[in-house]
């Protein structure tokens, strides 16, 4: 998959722990480690309520489509519906990516179905039944698990994913009527909702649980020991008493007939009365067929119902949210990797004995978290300068405004002492709502 190859940007650590990694870093001076964490508590609280504005839009857009609660569409038209999908996914892509998660292809997905898994079924999903699809990971870590590779057991090293989060809807014009009833009876799905699901510890053979509209069949392997044990006993039997065969065969017509149409077999009036023993190696090689073909079968079965719990097991207790409560969830990893991402810059820029470029404060950032945390990250650069450019204001209404860094005219980047940076915040946070007063 697309995720084993590259490094992705996720801090696997909390916002507190590295703040309090900077400070024992030793390179504030005294006045600034007083003012550091005044600076980073006052940044995030700035940034809980940005974000929870577009909380409150992923609800508002959520309500008519949300399975859990009855909404009265008849106060919206089809267009707006539409509308407020569109917005809705949008709004969904976007927090995935500012929580620094990574997306999975659909071809990725098709790859991750078609290696070996734990249950040795043929599985398949069809994407065509989907009208909406999302599906990203965050926090790929290694698990070592049992899995069979040719006829024997043996442990492997699989990537797996801290969260997955999945977001679905049904494209109900590509169903069946089969498949309309088997979706809204059987699974309880209703077709006009989006279902949004948030799984935690997946490795890439569990991909494949999380998908309602998964198929089970035969793969090779079963097909091969159901059909060729059962056709070589067959053929073994059959070449045993294939003599006694003719003779039933001279037996059932010189009965019925009267006469024998094969000339080779001569059928006297004694072997219509020894027809028994004959009909018991006839239903002895039945049932050979038969136990050989049913104990596959079984075989298969049984792998189904492994398949089934293996599912229930990933559902019940992989599961951390469902709806409307992922939004909260995701949410709280956006401010939390937005801010750790800000913290790391602005401490970065306000250390550095020497101006930086936006590369070189790139490369800065992962060398010092790779010492730091020992775990090589990609640091998304641009989108943090972006976000901490975006915070700006004044410090007295005659000034003018001023952004947490900027660039001067050599490209180096620059940022707000702390005294200042905390006032320039708090500017953006008095004037957040303003409310014009008639008198």
């Amino acid at each position: 998959m697309v995720q084993e190859q590259a490094l992705e940007a996720f801090i696997p650590y909390s916002r507190t722990e590295l703040i309090q990694l900077c400070l024992s870093d030793g390179q504030l001076k005294a006045t600034d480690a007083e003012q550091f964490p005044e600076f980073c508590q006052i940044l995030s609280a700035y940034y809980h309520f940005k974000l929870h504005q577009v909380l409150e839009r992923l609800k508002d857009n959520f309500a008519p489509f949300n399975p859990d609660v009855a909404f009265k569409s008849s106060d919206i038209s089809s267009v707006q519906k539409k509308q407020m999908e569109r917005q809705l996914i949008e709004d969904v892509q976007q927090i995935l990516e500012q929580a620094n998660y990574v997306p999975i292809s659909q071809e990725s997905l098709q790859k991750a179905f078609k290696e070996q898994s734990l249950i040795d079924l043929k599985t398949e999903v069809d994407f065509n039944e989907f009208e909406q699809l999302v599906c990203y990971c965050r926090g790929d870590v290694y698990q070592f698990l049992t899995v069979k590779k040719f006829f024997k057991k043996v442990k492997e090293k699989v990537i797996a994913f801290d969260t997955i989060v999945l977001l679905i809807k049904f494209r109900e014009e590509n169903l069946s009527p089969k498949r309309k009833e088997q979706l809204q009876k059987s699974l309880s799905f209703d077709l006009n909702k989006i279902y949004i699901y948030l799984y935690k510890n997946l490795s890439k053979y569990d991909l494949e649980f999380i998908f309602p509209n998964i198929r089970m069949s035969m793969n090779w392997k079963d097909r091969l020991l159901f059909g060729i044990p059962a056709f070589g006993a067959a053929i073994s039997m059959v070449y045993k008493i294939l003599p006694e065969i003719l003779l039933i065969i001279g037996v059932i017509f010189f009965v019925t007939m009267g006469y024998s149409p094969l000339k080779e077999i001569k059928v006297r009036q004694e072997d219509t009365r020894n027809i028994m023993p004959i009909l018991i190696t006839m239903f002895s090689l039945v049932l050979t067929f038969g136990g050989f073909a049913f104990k596959q079968y079984s075989n298969y079965k049984s792998k189904q119902v492994k398949f089934q719990k293996k599912v229930a097991e990933t559902l019940f207790f992989r599961k951390m949210a469902s709806q409307a409560g992922v939004f909260q969830y995701l949410i709280d990893a956006a401010e939390e990797e937005e801010c750790k991402e800000m913290i790391l810059v602005y401490y970065h820029l306000l250390t550095s004995l020497t101006p930086l470029t936006s590369q070189q404060l790139d490369q800065k950032i992962e060398e010092w978290m790779t010492q730091k945390l020992g775990k090589k990250i990609n640091f998304d650069i641009d989108k943090t300068l972006k976000n901490l450019q975006e915070i700006c204001g004044t410090i007295n209404d005659e000034d003018k405004e001023l952004s947490l860094i900027r660039f001067d005219n050599q490209g180096d980047c620059q940022a707000l002492s702390l005294d200042t940076a905390k006032k320039v915040i708090d500017y953006v946070w008095d004037n957040a709502f303003k409310y014009s007063v008639i008198k």
